[in-house]
C-alpha cells in the first residue's frame, strides 16, 4: 500500500510540473499578442487623433492606403463637357479628356502614383465611391450634404454657376424661372445630381425627367423631346458653342459652393493628401490651365458617351 502511495505520489508531481511547464509559453504568447494588438491598436487611435490636415506631404505618405497598390482609383461620368468628356485624338481615337481628368492625374503623380480611371454613369460613380471600391470620384460633383454618407468632400476646386437651356426657337417662352413650372412641359435633368434637385425646386410643377447623361439631355432639347433642362453654366455654354440650335436661356439661383473630388469615406489619410494636391494645383496655376485647354478642346470634334469594354459602341 504505501508502495502504491508513492508511485501515485510521484505521478502527480510529473503531472503537475508538466502542467506547469506547458502554461508558461502560453503565457509568453499571450503576453506578446496583446502587446502586438495594443501597437496596432495604439497606431490606429494615434493616427485617428492626429490633426491630418495640419501634416505635410511626407508625413501622410507613409500611411497613405489605396484600393489598389500603387494605384489612385479614380470613378467618373465623362459627359460633362469640359469636366470630363471623350476628345478624339490625331487618329480619331477617343481618349479621355476634360479638367477633372487632368486634375485627376495631377494629383496622381503628387501622390506617387498612377492613375486608374474607370468611365460609368454619373450615379454609378456615387454608388461605387459609396461601396468603397474607388479611391476618389470627379464628375463635377457639388458638395452636396445628401451625399455625406457616400463620400468626403475635398476643398473646393472649381466654382461655376447653373443654367436653364432650351432650343433657340423657344427662348421666347422662358422669360424667368416661373415660366418652366407649366405642367404641359417636360424638363430634363441629370439623374442623382444637383440639377435635378433644381429642377424639383424651381419647375415643381412641369415633368421632371431624369437621364443618365448630359449628352442625352441636350440631344433630347435639341430634337423637342424636352422643352428644356437645367444644367451647369461651363457644360451648357459648352454644348451651346457646339451646337447652334442650343440656348443658355435663364441663370439659375443657386448658392455657389463649387466643385469638389469625392474621396473614399473611409480614408482621413487620402482626404488630407488630396486636399494639399489639389491646393497645389491652384497655386501653380495648373488648375487654371487645366480648365483653359478643357474650355478649347471641347468646343473641338469629340465623341460624347461611354465606351464598352474600351471600345465605340458600333465600331469594330
Amino acid at each position: 500500500m504505501k508502495k502504491l502511495f508513492a508511485m501515485m505520489l510521484a505521478l502527480s508531481l510529473v503531472l503537475s510540473l508538466a502542467a506547469c511547464g506547458s502554461s508558461a509559453p502560453a503565457t509568453e504568447a499571450t503576453d506578446a499578442s496583446a502587446e502586438t494588438s495594443g501597437n496596432e491598436t495604439t497606431t490606429a487611435a494615434s493616427v485617428a487623433e492626429t490633426d491630418l490636415s495640419a501634416m505635410t506631404l511626407d508625413e501622410l505618405k507613409p500611411l497613405l492606403k489605396t484600393v489598389n497598390d500603387g494605384k489612385l482609383t479614380m470613378v467618373t461620368s465623362p459627359d460633362f463637357a469640359p469636366y470630363e468628356f471623350y476628345a478624339l485624338d490625331a487618329n480619331s481615337k477617343p481618349q479621355l479628356a476634360g479638367f477633372d481628368i487632368a486634375l485627376g492625374g495631377y494629383i496622381a503623380d503628387y501622390l506617387g502614383l498612377e492613375l486608374e480611371v474607370i468611365p460609368m454613369d454619373f450615379d454609378g460613380t456615387i454608388t461605387e465611391l459609396g461601396m468603397g471600391n474607388a479611391d476618389i470620384g470627379m464628375a463635377g460633383y457639388s458638395p452636396d450634404p445628401a451625399r455625406e454618407n457616400a463620400m468626403h468632400f475635398s476643398t473646393v476646386y472649381y466654382t461655376g454657376g447653373q443654367s436653364f437651356i432650351c432650343h433657340k426657337d423657344n427662348l421666347s417662352k422662358f422669360a424667368t424661372l416661373e415660366d418652366t413650372n407649366k405642367p404641359e412641359y417636360q424638363i430634363g435633368a441629370q439623374l442623382a445630381s444637383i440639377q435635378a434637385d433644381l429642377a424639383k425646386k424651381n419647375s415643381p410643377d412641369a415633368d421632371i425627367i431624369e437621364l443618365s447623361k448630359v449628352t442625352d439631355i441636350v440631344a433630347e432639347v435639341i430634337s423637342g423631346k424636352l422643352d428644356g433642362a437645367y444644367v451647369e453654366t461651363v457644360v451648357a455654354q459648352t454644348y451651346g458653342k457646339n451646337y447652334p440650335d442650343l440656348a443658355v436661356a435663364l441663370d439659375v439661383p443657386y448658392d455657389a459652393k463649387g466643385s469638389v473630388v469625392g474621396v473614399n469615406k473611409n480614408n482621413d489619410v487620402l482626404l488630407a493628401a488630396v486636399n494639399l494636391a489639389v491646393q497645389a494645383a491652384i497655386d501653380d496655376g495648373s488648375m487654371a490651365k487645366f480648365v483653359a485647354e478643357a474650355n478649347e478642346l471641347s468646343t473641338g470634334e469629340k465623341y460624347e458617351g461611354l465606351l464598352e469594354n474600351g471600345v465605340v459602341p458600333g465600331s469594330k
